[in-house]
């Protein structure tokens, strides 16, 4: 498939007098050759300089390398050219490995950097899988106003960044808030005590439901549609019989965990909501974690998986091959916890129920700043902002 466009052409047509537009080339520079790469496996935790790839992450790592620094000074546009991300770069760093380009400003005198920046995240770059994207960005118009314009268009947007960026850390603090609660009333819960696999029902089969019509809808929740703070979209929906082979079965109030390397290290995992007639199908690549009446609650459970330590051992115990390695079925029995008593378990659910409703306030108002700022960006260079 060939992709002739990556933004609305149409837009250019009518912006506003003087604003001009100008091709790729004449603006950026690729400044990426001629510095040295740090491989993934040199990266560490801990540093004197920071390491930028084409990850997620803002910052891949950190590194004492001080040859490796890029030359050139900041500021600095990165894109993945596999993964399509761009971060805005005002520090020197280290370029991590292959797949990260470094876009310089040929002229500051005329170029606001980051205008610039917010521009190109406004472009339409088709995914084509892992493959190069470079040359679809390569092909972008770019809509320049005169420097002041520019500069008081990056003004705005980065208010309005900073909102939902500050909502969004709101988030992330009541998480935090969850795990010291977690922490405060039960400690730490690793120990040589009772197999995680005793006090919840591991991956349970689909045959408890074998006599329900077929033709019954139920939730599908694939991969995607579970986030890495826990938060849960149910988008889809199918019959049974259009799921019963080939997808893991769960229900509500059950936990899923992602197993498969990335997803586990990042936290894709969820307590299970609200889902049609309250039966679910979804990847074969969750776990899924009954808590059992009288034992376990859904809330500790759910906890647990996403504390550090059970994250770190479920690590360190993946099996497979690179980029295969998954959370095998035998390590529930091999995790041991301290079990605590079923009423400090609801204790802990009822708090964390006040904590959800906060967090449910706090996702509305991050879906408004990011509505925001997402019509913010197409305003700016439509020549509608200022």
């Amino acid at each position: 498939m060939k992709y002739h466009f990556i933004q609305n052409t149409d837009n250019l047509k009518a912006l506003p007098e003087p604003w001009k537009i100008i091709a790729f080339d004449k603006i950026f520079k690729d400044v990426s050759s001629g510095n040295k790469r740090v491989k993934k496996s040199e990266v560490n935790n801990e540093g004197k300089y920071p390491v930028i790839d084409q990850g997620q992450e803002f910052i891949a790592g950190f590194t004492n390398d001080e040859k490796a620094l890029i030359k050139t000074p900041p500021p600095h546009i990165v894109f993945g050219d596999h993964t399509r991300i761009f971060k805005f770069i005002e520090f020197p760093f280290i370029i991590g490995a292959d797949g990260t380009k470094c876009l310089k400003i040929i002229d500051e005198n005329i170029n606001d950097a980051k205008y610039l920046y917010y521009f190109l995240r406004t472009l339409n770059i088709p995914n084509t899988g892992y493959n190069r994207h470079y040359k679809y960005l390569k092909e972008a118009k770019i809509p320049l106003p005169p420097l002041p314009i520019q500069e008081r268009i990056a003004s705005i947007l980065d208010d309005a960044a900073a909102l939902r960026d500050k909502t969004e850390q709101l988030l992330s603090e009541y998480d935090l808030l969850a795990q010291s609660l977690f922490l405060e009333m039960f400690g730490d819960l690793s120990g040589n005590i009772l197999p995680l696999s005793h006090c919840c029902e591991i991956n349970p089969t689909k045959s408890e439901i074998k006599d329900i019509d077929k033709e019954t809808e139920v939730s599908f929740l694939p991969m995607k549609d579970v986030g890495e703070d826990g938060s849960l979209s149910l988008n889809e929906v199918r019959k049974i019989k259009e799921v019963w082979t080939g997808y893991t079965y769960f229900q509500s109030d059950d936990v899923i965990l992602a197993k498969i390397t990335p997803c586990m290290e990042n936290g894709k995992s969820t307590i299970l909501k609200n889902m049609v007639n309250g039966i679910g199908f979804g990847s074969t690549e969750f776990h899924v974690l009954r808590p059992i009446k009288g034992l376990s609650t859904s809330a500790w459970i759910f906890h647990l998986i996403r504390s550090n330590n059970f994250r770190k051992i479920a690590e360190q115990n993946m099996r497979g091959s690179a980029g295969q390695k998954r959370v095998p079925t035998f390590f529930f029995d091999n995790f041991k916890v301290n079990l605590p008593s079923i009423d400090l378990q609801n204790q802990f659910a009822e708090k964390i129920r006040l904590i959800e409703r906060q967090k449910e306030i706090v996702r509305q108002e991050l879906k408004e700043s990011e509505d925001l700022f997402q019509a913010l960006l197409q305003q700016a260079f439509r020549g509608e902002l200022v």
